[in-house]
Parts: C-alpha cells; sequence; structure tokens
C-alpha cells in the first residue's frame, strides 16, 4: 500500500475507493491544515517546473496552484485586494519579470 502522508483535494478518496483502493485518512486540525497547505503549494509549484514543455499539463497545473493561493488567502483571512495592491507596489519599486533578467552573481 502506497504511502502518501499529504493534503489531498476533498474528493480524492470517493475515486480512491471507485477505484477499488480502501484510503486512510484523517481530518488535520486547523494549525495541521495552515502547515499542509503551505507544502500543497511547494509539491503544486514542482508540478508547474514539471510541467514546462506541455501546455495543456502547465494550464493543468497552473489551475491548481491557484486552487492551493485561494484556500490559503482563504484559511490565513488573507484580503485579495490587500494582495494585489503589494504585488502591485512590488512591481513598480522592484519591476516585474518581463526582461528575463538572470543574475548570476555580484562583486
Amino acid at each position: 500500500m502506497p504511502i502518501y502522508n499529504k493534503l489531498i483535494r476533498d474528493l480524492i478518496p470517493e475515486i480512491i475507493e471507485k477505484n477499488g483502493a480502501i484510503p486512510k485518512i484523517r481530518i488535520l486540525n486547523q494549525k495541521e491544515y495552515k502547515l499542509e497547505l503551505l507544502k500543497k503549494l511547494i509539491e503544486e509549484s514542482k508540478e508547474v517546473l514539471e510541467a514546462r514543455n506541455n501546455k495543456k499539463d502547465l494550464i493543468k497545473e497552473i489551475g491548481d496552484v491557484m486552487e492551493v493561493l485561494e484556500s490559503i488567502e482563504k484559511t490565513y483571512k488573507l484580503n485579495k485586494k490587500d494582495i494585489l495592491k503589494i504585488k502591485k507596489e512590488r512591481n513598480k519599486k522592484r519591476g516585474g519579470f518581463e526582461k528575463r533578467i538572470f543574475l548570476e552573481k555580484t562583486n
């Protein structure tokens, strides 16, 4: 039996059962859930990198990242307007990524 030890989407246990397996799950407390959401963001971000050569997969993985980010916003009670305001301010002060600048080193 494979061991996963990770946060999963709400319908995954039902999908596992439909495929003839028995999932062993537990419900996380709030503190555990917050931590696992952040871990999930890292996991999904790695999957974006792995999907970089396939547009369809890339779209799917970016959607997964967005789903996790929305859950983090909700769980941490973050305000989307505040996030977008800070994003805009940081872009103005530090720029975006359009120029494709890669820093190799500093002297």
